[in-house]
């Protein structure tokens, strides 16, 4: 009988080390305490990357390993919740309003002076790329260190009105980055006020998605133009000029040869750094076809390959390479971006699409890390036809500023991921656009009617403007267009005949003849020309487009859901701002206009930033805590309060 049981336990036990893994589906609803749905809750089995977003109804479907399973709820304004499974198929969840204050931030130099204290911080120790082992690094737990928050963000000179009789050209870029919205949602959701340098209002505006038309006259975008009255100044016209991407279904899309260029340098460490850098990573290797190639570059104290080319159908073996990386050394971001595009260049793939995916929270301290040095290796680098994206992540050490240039220079795109919903959006919603361009160097030109027009500004896009001579100028680097992406840029007018303390006076001219205004009856019905120009993507001389805008104009309540809602983002921003603009502009103006406006909002991001909108408006009554100013310091602009 012994011998019967020694010889069955082995098999028992080979048996049980095999047996399958069941997982079982979890279905549910996500409200807030007043049972209104919670749309774009991020819902996250604890310690995995398996997760998911709530419909705008509020409900969510995710498939957990075990049965006693923790999901992790988190969304924007709530306090987080962690709910055990305990077996059940149904979890209804009631998320709590967080309760915190907004505080100002102070900065020294480009960053925030605020202190905090880490627990369980320790010693980074770099390591060298091995694709074996990977970099592995450790904290040393009981030790204690201080941690400055030296986020970087450039000053923005906001654009103020200029009289048509003087400037009668307005040139800039076009910009589809829209990293300053989720950042500044960061921020606000920490219950601190954004600097005012984060604060960029046409990335504000361009995080989200308008239905304008596809375009139907084989150009790569559509041009659509509205024009009523400004919301927060009843004097003043806004118009909105709105561009639509051609959307190309992702299989007609040409083969990719992606790389991967990972920070893994001890300012990586921390979860919403290097583990959601793989967690975004490996959503974007689910889109691969097994057409598409992706190498894996990473830098820290060296920089190295951990993965050569691979196709797309060899899903595995890519994410297995990607979960290898740990955080852990200095910064030798200039020698990493060198070896991404060198690996680009050596598999590049003629009319398809290659680029490079820089994953950092940009604070590169050795080698090549300058400002300068870096835009002008960047600058070098695109000439081979690489596009880049920049995707940020972590706090407290945050490089915006530096992010923004390498975007720019790079021939590419910017984006701030807080949080796995955001990867969601970026890398999977938006496949298309961030990672596929139409049109590069894309630029406007608007000439104004001096007849209608007194003056105008462009709201937004200070970092984007360009000299009216550049827009002509084809060797002038300007902004890309990917697939199915929209741009939207609104003018703020102020009509002729109307007096405005906006309006700087200038005195007389000497030498220059006067200019005679156009009369009432030349192009009466127009109010300005609008420009484009752009290249494809692998060409060198650009194509125009004209088109004129007519002042035909009806109230603010009949425009389109685009219109409206676009003016509710850019009245947010200037609050954000306390810009000198903002004339009657108020938090509660900006819900209800945001809320009429809310249209087909499938994925909730709308509804999302209308909550944002009423709790940074109940946080902003309730006061805000100040933190005491150093000498030497900056202060930011404080939130506008009524």
């Amino acid at each position: 009988m012994k011998r019967l049981l020694f010889m069955i336990a082995p098999l028992a036990i080979l048996m049980l080390a095999f047996r399958p893994i069941t997982t079982s589906t979890v279905t549910g609803k996500i409200n807030d305490e007043k049972g209104n749905p919670v749309a774009g809750a991020t819902i996250q089995v604890k310690g995995t990357a398996q997760a998911t977003t709530s419909l705008p109804d509020g409900t969510f479907s995710i498939s957990t390993p075990q049965s006693k399973a923790v999901l992790v709820i988190t969304a924007v304004g709530y306090k987080a919740t962690q709910v055990t499974i305990n077996g059940q198929s149904v979890i209804n969840v009631t998320l709590k309003i967080a309760e915190s204050k907004l505080e100002e931030v102070v900065v020294i130099g480009y960053g925030a002076a605020k202190v905090k204290q880490l627990t369980n911080a320790g010693v980074y120790r770099s390591g060298a790329p091995n694709a074996t082992q990977g970099y592995y690094d450790k904290r040393y737990p009981g030790d204690l260190e201080t941690e400055f928050n030296t986020e970087g963000y450039d000053n923005i000179s906001e654009n103020r009105f200029l009289k048509v009789t003087d400037n009668p050209l307005s040139t800039f870029s076009i910009d589809v980055d829209a990293a300053s919205y989720s950042n500044v949602r960061r921020y606000i959701n920490q219950g601190e006020l954004p600097p005012a340098g984060a604060v960029r209002i046409e990335e504000m505006i361009n995080y989200f998605h308008y239905e304008y038309p596809q375009p139907d006259n084989g150009q790569p975008f559509s041009i659509n133009t509205e024009i009523s009255d400004a919301p927060w100044n009843k004097e003043h016209k806004l118009v909105l000029i709105g561009l639509q991407g051609k959307k190309i279904p992702v299989g007609n899309l040409p083969a990719s040869n992606l790389v991967f260029l990972v920070d893994v340098s001890g300012s990586m460490q921390g979860e919403l750094r290097l583990p959601l850098v793989k967690a975004s990573m490996k959503m974007l290797v689910d889109q691969l076809r097994e057409q598409d190639k992706v190498a894996l570059v990473v830098y820290a104290g060296a920089a190295g390959l951990v993965l050569p080319p691979t196709s797309g159908y060899e899903k595995t073996k890519i994410k297995d390479a990607i979960d290898k990386l740990e955080a852990g050394g200095s910064t030798v971001g200039g020698a990493g971006i060198k070896l991404a595009y060198k690996t680009a260049k050596e598999y590049f793939v003629k009319d398809g699409n290659n680029r490079v995916i820089l994953c950092t929270d940009g604070d590169f301290n050795v080698g090549e890390s300058s400002d300068d040095a870096m835009e002008r290796m960047i600058e070098e680098e695109r000439k081979s036809g690489v596009f880049l994206t920049v995707l940020g992540y972590g706090m407290g050490n945050y490089k915006d500023n530096k992010m923004q240039k390498l975007a720019d220079k790079g021939n590419g795109n910017h984006a701030y991921i807080d949080g796995i919903s955001e990867a969601k959006k970026v890398l999977v919603n938006e496949f298309g656009g961030t990672l596929f361009t139409i049109a590069k160097d894309v630029k406007l030109q608007i000439e104004f009617n001096p007849a209608k027009v007194a003056g105008y500004r462009l709201i937004g896009y200070e970092n984007r403007m360009l000299a009216k001579e550049d827009f002509n100028n084809d060797k002038k680097d300007a902004g890309e267009l990917g697939s199915g992406h929209t741009v939207t840029a609104l003018y703020e007018v102020i009509p002729a005949g109307v007096k405005s303390s906006f309006l700087d006076k200038v005195d007389p001219l000497k030498y220059q003849k006067n200019v005679t205004p156009l009369s009432k009856s030349s192009h009466n019905d127009e109010i300005m020309t609008v420009k484009f120009r752009y290249k494809a993507p692998d060409g060198d001389v650009s194509q125009l487009i004209e088109q004129t805008v007519l002042d035909k104009q009806m109230p603010v309540a009949r425009m389109s859901d685009n219109f409206r809602f676009a003016a509710a983002v850019a009245e947010f921003g200037m609050l954000l701002r306390n810009s000198e603009f903002k004339s009657n502009a108020s938090f509660e103006n900006v819900a209800a206009m945001a809320k009429k406006a809310k249209g087909n909002d499938e994925e909730g991001y709308r509804a999302e930033f209308i909550r944002l909108v009423e709790n940074v408006s109940a946080l902003a009554k309730g006061g805000i805590k100040k933190q005491p100013i150093d000498e030497g310091t900056v202060k930011l602009s404080p939130l506008y309060r009524n």
